[in-house]
């Protein structure tokens, strides 16, 4: 009897976290909350999805996850389910993502009631806790992704201080693999800490010990490192791009003295996060930014694509970016030295156009007695990498030939990692078609060449450069239609492309024959000193064609496809492919890229491009799998910007650790302050304003806290969390006048500027604010600046560009003001809040609500929803739910005021029935003398002589 009533033993929870540090991570994780900082690349989904799976084993748990991204998503809800099938968890329920599909307020309540394991987003997550849909008591722990995204003004930390304030026993843990943000300002750590409700922190960068000491043991992957020296074009261009770079931060530097700029130089320009950085500087003084500094903001977005472009795209490919690049920065007609970009005055700009066209077609001079005509020969300059790839491809072909069948768990897949699609592109095209020869002369004997079996892209270049030229004299017919006014002004000629070659082919003839073979219009410059858009003249185009005709090798070529292509129609072509011939190539991806690694189980990698990240997970791959040998060839151009950023990205994580661990070591205790435990009589002794002048009234004093109706779709801005930070109750309601309901009297409609812009231009603004006056006595329009950004709608723009320049910027900002004067002029009693930061907009509301009453949630909801039953409910009493346009004529009328114009309303029922009063029925209303006027003014003869 008594064995029969033990309970069933508890199946054991099976994970997944063969490494040491993981498992270390995942003890200290079950046993506290702390906010995890782990390095890029070490396997942070792999940690939560198991850490959440011995939570949803037990099956009685609701857990809520904070800020996942889709792909997160989905990524968790397999993990879980597989996860659970392997354990044997009969309790697992796995994950439920709430979003905008589950509109249904009843189905969310069920699910939560139920509950498990759930994926809110921050907009329906802050909502329903703070309705009760959800009640934080309730809830077992919390799960905040990217945490350092978690600022003051988020919503994510507004979810969390709900859930702080109402839950004291769940669990709160934060992750992130991004140290950056962290290390931002005065101390960021303690401060995110705060914001995330944590006392803990744990830093697992690539070079903490356990990290180390799993990554770095007997099961390391085979790296064969290969070191690409570029062409001496691709170095010209780099070291002028280069230039250009350093010129026009140095110009920045020099225009815009004053600001922190230890960060302006050529190291961080290679960083991805540089033009943040610079914006972040500017952004509160744009408005006083000169029109030029605004342009080299630009422009150094320009140049930093250009860099990485060098390096990835094909010459032809290239060169057609910097066409497109140079028509964009051409200058408008008429317009003057200062519109156009400083970069392309420089010598560095030739330097970078010339070289590019010499790696594509150079000009050679025929030895005729016509010998003035150039005639353009092809060169196609191919990548480096591509041969090197195309060697080491054939070294895998050796050694799976050789060597005897592989012993280990790897499929013989090579699989090839690259930056993005674009290349992925570029890849297969040059594997179907490497050894394609393109045979441009026939020969009398055919003679073995050892150099023809090499591996070759003239194939790919010949097909992209008849489309480039294809391309170039479409571009060139619209770009002579849109420039012909500015072209002919500089050359003055009808067909610019005809007379500028004419006028200038001599004297740029003898430059291109000295430097030996340069191309295009050489140093030739316009004018103003900018560089002039190149056209190549008809004649040498057609010889250009006749030189990469279609060959029969070329036509008879089809497109077979070597491997699936993932890039088009994915839904429509699938096909199942034998794992040991298969050559993959895939884009870096994040976190995704450790799936890959996973299903493809590859043998051989090719880095074709350097990422710090993929390294780790190559490496914690390998040391997750003792029988998966792994050999990885890392591919990177010497001396180059690819190699810089690679450098300079794994020093700056490696000093960002190190700042961190500095500041954990030094950080005192970061405590949390609870406004839920203070003390009622204090909390109802705050509220009393002991300011009597001006109106001020000791009655208002109450221990309620003050209440705001706000409507849901303001829970996009950060004002809610604001206001809920000065201990206001936020209830969220559906409402259809304004945004914000401070009172029964005061209701406001929030505006940021953009939104203005748009509200104005759709009209909507004026019905918004004809809907407050009928329902509210006192409507405000509150206008919202960023508080990153400049507070004004006037630029103090640089008066150094031309007019036309000029008055298009500002345009937008003159026309707004006009608009914002009309919209007092129709409303005059509408009150406008300026505010120049949602923490300034959340005093004001303080201040607005302290000699209020609360506002009715359910009358702020009913108000506009059905104005024909709302005329004894309106809060005006002032007819407000009478026709407004009768109202503003009568407004009009002399005698008529705001203090009698509602007893008229309230007596009389129409205009005509107020016309043909007598002076005794009006002065019953308005008094002798208002009643006189009325009377004078409707009695008054159209045709009388005033």
């Amino acid at each position: 009897m008594s064995s029969a009533r033990t309970p069933p033993p508890v199946q054991p929870v099976k994970l997944s976290l063969p490494l040491v540090y993981q498992q270390k991570l995942f003890e200290e994780l079950r046993k506290e909350d702390e906010l995890v900082v782990l390095a890029r690349g070490l396997g942070l989904m792999r940690l939560i999805t198991n850490l959440l799976h011995s939570y949803d084993a037990a099956g009685n748990n609701l857990i809520v996850i904070v800020n996942a991204e889709d792909r997160e998503n989905a990524w968790i809800g397999e993990a879980l389910a597989e996860h659970a099938a392997i354990s044997m968890s009969p309790k697992a329920r796995g994950l439920t993502v709430v979003n905008t599909d589950y509109t249904s307020v009843g189905a969310r309540e069920k699910m939560y009631a139920g509950g498990g394991i759930f994926s809110v987003t921050s907009r329906i997550l802050v909502v329903d806790m703070l309705t009760g849909l959800l009640n934080p008591e309730t809830i077992t722990g919390m799960l905040v992704l990217h945490a350092d995204k978690a600022v003051a003004t988020s919503l994510e930390a507004f979810i969390i201080r709900i859930y702080r304030q109402k839950n004291k026993v769940g669990f709160l843990k934060a992750f992130s693999d991004n140290p950056d943000p962290f290390t931002a300002g005065f101390s960021p750590l303690a401060t995110m800490m705060r914001n995330l409700f944590l006392r803990k922190a744990s830093l697992w960068p690539r070079f903490h010990v356990h990290v180390a000491q799993a990554l770095e043991g007997k099961k390391k992957a085979e790296v064969i490192e290969l070191e690409v020296p570029m062409t001496n074009a691709m170095r010209e261009i780099q070291v002028a791009i280069m230039e250009c770079v350093e010129v026009s931060i140095h110009e920045l530097k020099k225009g815009n003295t004053g600001l922190e700029m230890e960060d302006w130089n050529l190291d961080s320009a290679l960083l991805k996060s540089f033009d943040v950085l610079v914006r972040r500087q500017l952004d509160p003084n744009w408005h006083r930014v000169s029109w030029k500094t605004k342009q080299i903001v630009g422009d150094l977005t320009v140049l930093r694509g250009m860099l990485h472009s060098v390096l990835a795209l094909d010459a032809v490919s290239f060169l057609q970016q910097l066409d497109t690049i140079h028509a964009a920065h051409s200058p408008p007609p008429g317009s003057t030295r200062q519109t156009q970009s400083p970069w392309l005055f420089l010598d560095a700009a030739q330097t970078i156009f010339d070289t590019a066209k010499k790696r594509v077609y150079a000009s050679t001079q025929k030895a005729k007695a016509d010998s003035s005509i150039d005639s353009l020969q092809p060169v196609l300059e191919e990548q480096p990498k591509w041969s090197v790839l195309a060697d080491v491809l054939e070294e895998i072909d050796r050694d799976l030939f050789f060597e005897q069948q592989a012993r280990d768990d790897s499929n013989g897949t090579i699989l090839i990692m690259c930056s993005d699609t674009n290349t992925c592109r570029q890849l297969r095209d040059y594997l179907q078609t490497m050894h394609v020869k393109p045979r441009t002369e026939k020969r009398i004997e055919e003679v073995y060449d050892p150099e023809e079996d090499k591996p070759s892209a003239a194939y790919m270049m010949r097909k992209k450069l008849r489309s480039y030229l294809k391309w170039k004299r479409e571009f060139a017919q619209v770009s002579a239609t849109l420039f012909a006014e500015n072209q002919k002004a500089l050359s003055g000629a009808v067909d610019p492309r005809l007379a500028q070659s004419k006028s200038r082919a001599p004297s740029n003839k003898r430059r291109r024959v000295r430097g030996g073979g340069a191309v295009g219009s050489g140093s030739s410059r316009l004018e103003n000193g900018s560089i002039p858009q190149y056209f190549e003249k008809p004649n040498e185009v057609a010889e250009l064609m006749g030189q990469i005709d279609i060959t029969e090798a070329e036509a008879n070529q089809k497109d077979d496809l070597v491997m699936a292509d993932p890039l088009e129609d994915m839904d429509d072509y699938y096909q199942l492919y034998d794992m040991q011939d298969l050559v993959v190539i895939h884009a870096y991806d994040g976190d995704q890229d450790e799936h890959v690694l996973e299903e493809v189980k590859p043998k051989y990698i090719i880095m074709y491009e350097p990422d710090a990240s993929f390294i780790r997970r190559v490496e914690v791959y390998r040391s997750s799998h003792n029988d998966r040998n792994v050999r990885v060839y890392f591919l990177y151009y010497g001396g180059s910007v690819e190699e810089q950023r690679y450098l300079s990205t794994v020093r700056r994580e490696k000093d960002n650790f190190t700042k961190l661990i500095k500041e954990r070591a030094s950080m005192s205790l970061v405590m949390t302050v609870d406004s839920s435990t203070e003390d009622p009589q204090e909390a109802f002794l705050r509220t009393i304003n002991t300011r009597i002048a001006g109106g001020g009234k000791l009655s208002t004093a109450t221990a309620e806290p003050p209440r705001v109706v706000v409507d849901v779709r303001e829970f996009r801005s950060s004002l809610p969390s604001l206001l809920h930070g000065r201990s206001m109750v936020i209830v969220p309601c559906m409402l259809t006048v304004g945004d914000y309901i401070l009172s029964p009297n005061i209701c406001i409609e929030r505006k940021s500027v953009s939104d203005l812009i748009s509200s104005f231009s759709n009209g909507r603004l004026y019905s918004q604010c004809e809907t407050m006056f009928q329902h509210y006595q006192n409507p405000m329009l509150l206008i919202e600046f960023d508080q990153n950004k400049s507070f004004t709608l006037e630029p103090f723009a640089d008066l150094s560009g031309s007019i036309s320049s000029l008055n298009s910027a500002n345009a937008g900002e003159k026309d707004l003001q006009s608009k914002i004067v009309l919209l007092t002029l129709a409303f005059p009693k509408l009150r406008i809040i300026w505010s120049s930061s949602p923490y300034e907009t959340a005093e004001i509301f303080e201040r607005l609500k302290s000699q209020e009453k609360e506002p009715d949630p359910i009358a702020a909801v009913r108000a506009g929803l059905n104005d024909e039953d709302d005329v004894e409910g309106s809060q005006q009493g002032q007819g407000a739910a009478f026709n407004p346009e009768p109202g503003e004529m009568l407004a009009a009328v002399p005698g008529v005021t705001p203090k009698n114009i509602g007893n008229i309303t309230a007596k009389m029922e129409n205009i005509k029935e107020v016309a043909n009063a007598t002076v005794e029925e009006l002065s019953a209303l308005v008094g002798k003398e208002a009643g006189r006027q009325i009377e004078r003014f409707f009695g008054r003869d159209l045709l009388e002589d005033s």
